[in-house]
């Protein structure tokens, strides 16, 4: 490090400021007589020079040691302290710096580490300050509430009165409490507020932390549990009677007739099919809605999906005379879902397309992209949409009843959906499927020319960049 340079003006000024004392104790001696003017102008011009270069050494050691702190700070650990006078001190100054750069990156990794921990506890937590303010959140809860949390108010974010109520109480002194309660949204989610006050409140101003614990499955399977009671006990009794009937009228006065015996056994046998297949359509059901608030994360080839639904239900489009025509883009495309889900959505909806289909004509099934969909799918994304439209050319259905068509056991003609074997669950189960997804369903029908059921779903990246 070249020697540092000392102003003269500075110099001039330490010199002077220093020369003081010495300068009023000559003018006393003239005045007083001891000693002649000339003696004392010449033993303070000896004193001035004197003076002049050890400060000048000094005001150079300090100049280089500010020097070399500026470089420490630059350059960090890599400065070289100048020798001189104050040396020690330059090097006391760089082990300073050295032990506080050290610890500095102590305290960061063990931040870093308590962030990694608190992202990897599965319930979403939430940290507090005094005014409802969110120091922070870790990973789970980001994911919940699909936003940037650091900074807001919690009444912004959880918009739930007795949530706010009580961790305004908590934060006043109150105990911990818990609450539950619902968070809205297409798929609405139980949750379980815990909110806890910290004994002492931490560096960052966290004084109380809310956990949340999701209560959606549980809630949902006893929902389920209700629904399924309910709506089993109404949709069996009529299969449930016909059965009866006819044992007894075989038990009875047709048990003898062999004719009237292998009629009824054949409506039993039909009857007894519609229970089973409505019995697996709720169980179907109430599988599909238990897992509904997680989505899917496989990467599913729809093309080999479509090709596998239409050769499963080639026969029964044969038997009507109708035929499944797939019209899939050059390159496959591929999605983000589950594979076996997939299958029912489009199996259920290839089938409607089947049985309500107009004889000898043609069911199609039309792949296509686009850069954003309806509902969750309406931002944009790097990989976009793929939207499969499952086309009939059939009598159509009212625009009355369109918006109704997903409900459970909604029919438009009860008495034709019996007949063709339908259970009245079909379209629900897909729109089940496709909140799960996070995909969308839309209906277009024309009376006279048939329907469109058109599937939106989140395309998945190629695979090897990000796929599952």
């Amino acid at each position: 490090m070249p020697r540092a340079t000392v102003p003269v003006r500075r110099l001039t000024l330490a010199v002077a400021v220093l020369s003081v004392p010495v300068v009023v104790a000559l003018v006393v001696l003239v005045a007083l007589g001891e000693i002649e003017a000339g003696v004392a102008g010449l033993a303070g011009l000896v004193i001035l020079v004197g003076l002049a270069v050890p400060v000048r050494r000094h005001l150079a050691s300090l100049a280089a040691l500010g020097t070399h702190v500026d470089a420490l700070a630059d350059q960090g650990a890599t400065a070289t302290a100048q020798a001189g006078s104050t040396a020690e001190l330059s090097s006391a100054i760089g082990r300073l710096k050295r032990s506080l750069e050290r610890k500095s990156g102590e305290l960061e990794a063990r931040v870093g580490a308590d962030e990694i921990i608190l992202d990897s506890v599965p319930d979403p937590l939430i940290m507090l300050d005094d005014g409802l303010r969110i120091v922070r959140a870790n990973l789970a809860a980001r994911n919940l509430l699909d936003q940037n949390l650091g900074g807001r108010d919690l009444a912004a974010v959880l918009r739930n009165p007795a949530v706010l109520e009580a961790a305004q109480a908590v934060l006043a002194g109150a105990a911990g409490r818990t609450v539950e309660f619902t968070l809205p949204g297409r798929i609405e989610r139980a949750l379980r507020a815990r909110i806890e006050p910290l004994s002492t409140r931490a560096a960052d101003g966290t004084a109380a932390v809310l956990a949340l614990h999701d209560l959606t499955a549980v809630k949902r399977s006893e929902q389920m549990r209700a629904d399924f009671i309910a709506n089993a006990s109404h949709e069996l009794r009529t299969p449930l009677s016909t059965l009866i009937g006819y044992i007894e009228t075989l038990s009875g006065t047709a048990s003898e007739d062999a004719a009237a015996r292998q009629r009824f056994l054949g409506i039993m046998h039909d009857q007894a099919s519609r229970m089973s297949g409505l019995v697996d359509d709720l169980l179907s059901l109430s599988r599909i809605e238990l897992h509904e608030h997680s989505p899917p994360g496989d990467r599913v080839d729809l093309a080999t999906v479509l090709k596998d639904v239409a050769d499963t239900l080639a026969l029964n489009a044969r038997a009507n005379g109708m035929t499944i025509a797939l019209d899939l883009p050059p390159a496959a495309p591929a999605v983000v879902g589950d594979g076996e889900e997939l299958i029912q959505v489009f199996q259920n909806l290839v089938d409607n397309a089947i049985k309500y289909g107009r004889p000898n004509s043609t069911v199609t099934a039309k792949v296509t992209r686009t850069e954003r969909g309806p509902g969750p799918l309406s931002k944009p994304s790097t990989e976009g949409v793929v939207v499969v439209a499952i086309s009939d050319q059939g009598a159509g259905i009212a625009r009355e009843h369109l918006p109704r068509l997903t409900e459970r056991f909604y029919r438009v003609d009860a008495a034709r959906s019996r007949e063709l074997g339908g259970t009245g669950l079909g379209l629900a189960i897909v729109k089940h499927i496709l909140n799960r997804h996070r995909g969308a369903l839309t209906i277009e029908s024309q009376a006279g020319k048939g329907s469109t059921f058109t599937v939106y779903l989140a395309a998945s990246p190629p695979a090897g960049r990000g796929g599952a």
